[in-house]
């Protein structure tokens, strides 16, 4: 807008550049196939938005709209709070090449005023501040925040891998999180257990990590099981979680983890780590292509074959790189997005900066799982691991 043009005939001059159409036709074209973009801020759309819109405020219109409409001949609506932003964006968009951009006259206003479908925010104010970046991501949205939201993933371990787990599960507002963990908190602890602090040593380690995941995101549901998981309590601990995650140090935890969540049919996120080295895979009983984690590995090894951390000694960093990775495939299953590390294992090393992947198939002789795999009870796979101790 020039000095010389006033408002009016400014507005006069865009709407000749820029189609205009009433909320009424533009919800006709949305059904009929046209792309809704609300263009408002994402504190404006706490109160709502058209019902089948996609949220994507003005300021990162021509950034991410290819993402979401990389066809320019496609018909686009754009709608604001009273119809003036959503006339700027349309003419932005025209410049970026797209052919068939209207602008919704009256915008938010005039969508209530004639009585079109209005979806209730999923987000309140809090909510939409914090999550903001993460919304923003076309495959993510609204709809998949609220799902992380409603989300219930248990951790075992706040350890090593639990401690960036856990951490980054309450940051991006995964609702339940279990933290199941016996162990308390030692000063040798705190090079890799991040969760943890070194006014805190002595405490539990569930309730350690507790309180810094509270104070990270006092929206997240924790709940503390001060308890190692054992064949007495390993299916009523995990049962109702949509996501398990193995961050167990030892043999006896991950094989119960094992037999419980295939039962169950709850994902396992599994991870390892040694020295400078880590892998990681996801065994997914609701697939049938999937292994289990006794395809990887039939037997427990001796003990002198695989000492924990404490007895082999691990770079600080490791955990960390690869408990995110355990984060990652969580979120990844919750949401649906991507591929999950289903029937791969991923390896890492440290000193090589290298990671590789390998293909993991299903074993057809896996006493897991496989034709003739038989299930005697939660106490003989403790007997197992305990004879291989």
């Amino acid at each position: 807008m020039t000095d010389d043009m006033g408002r009016d005939e400014w507005l006069a001059a865009l709407r000749q550049r820029v189609p205009e159409i009433p909320a009424t036709d533009a919800r006709v074209r949305q059904l009929a196939g046209a792309l809704l973009v609300d263009v408002r801020e994402d504190s404006e759309r706490a109160s709502g938005l058209p019902e089948g819109a996609l949220g994507l405020s003005r300021g990162f219109l021509e950034l991410r709209i290819e993402q979401v409409a990389p066809d320019r001949q496609g018909d686009i609506l754009l709608l604001c709070g009273s119809g003036q932003r959503s006339l700027l964006a349309a003419e932005a968009l025209q410049r970026m090449g797209y052919r068939h951009v209207s602008s919704v006259g009256g915008g938010m206003g005039a969508w209530k005023a004639a009585g079109l479908p209005v979806t209730a925010p999923g987000l309140d104010a809090d909510a939409a501040e914090r999550y903001a970046r993460q919304v923003r991501l076309p495959q993510v949205g609204e709809a998949g925040q609220a799902r992380l939201g409603a989300a219930r993933i248990a951790v075992i371990g706040a350890g090593g891998l639990g401690s960036p787990v856990l951490l980054y599960l309450a940051a991006a507002g995964v609702g339940h999180l279990t933290l199941i963990d016996d162990d308390r908190v030692e000063r040798s602890n705190l090079h890799r257990q991040v969760v943890h602090a070194d006014a805190r040593v002595g405490v539990s380690k569930a309730d350690s990590a507790r309180m810094a995941l509270l104070a990270l995101n006092p929206r997240v549901a924790v709940r503390v099981v001060v308890d190692r998981l054992r064949a007495e309590n390993v299916e009523a601990l995990i049962d109702g979680h949509d996501v398990v995650i193995d961050g167990a140090d030892n043999f006896p935890t991950r094989y119960l983890l094992a037999a419980a969540t295939r039962r169950l049919g709850v994902p396992l996120v599994y991870a390892a780590i040694e020295r400078f080295t880590g892998q990681a895979s996801v065994f997914d009983p609701r697939r049938e292509d999937s292994p289990c984690y006794r395809c990887l590995f039939p037997e427990p090894p001796s003990a002198a074959d695989a000492p924990n951390c404490s007895e082999a000694g691990v770079l600080g960093v490791l955990p960390g790189l690869v408990g995110l990775v355990q984060a990652t495939e969580a979120m990844k299953l919750v949401l649906g997005i991507g591929q999950p590390l289903v029937g791969r294992l991923l390896t890492y090393d440290a000193l090589g900066m290298r990671f590789r992947e390998l293909a993991l198939h299903r074993d057809p002789h896996c006493p897991g799982c496989g034709p003739a795999a038989r299930f005697d009870g939660y106490v003989d796979i403790e007997r197992m691991c305990a004879s291989a101790g």
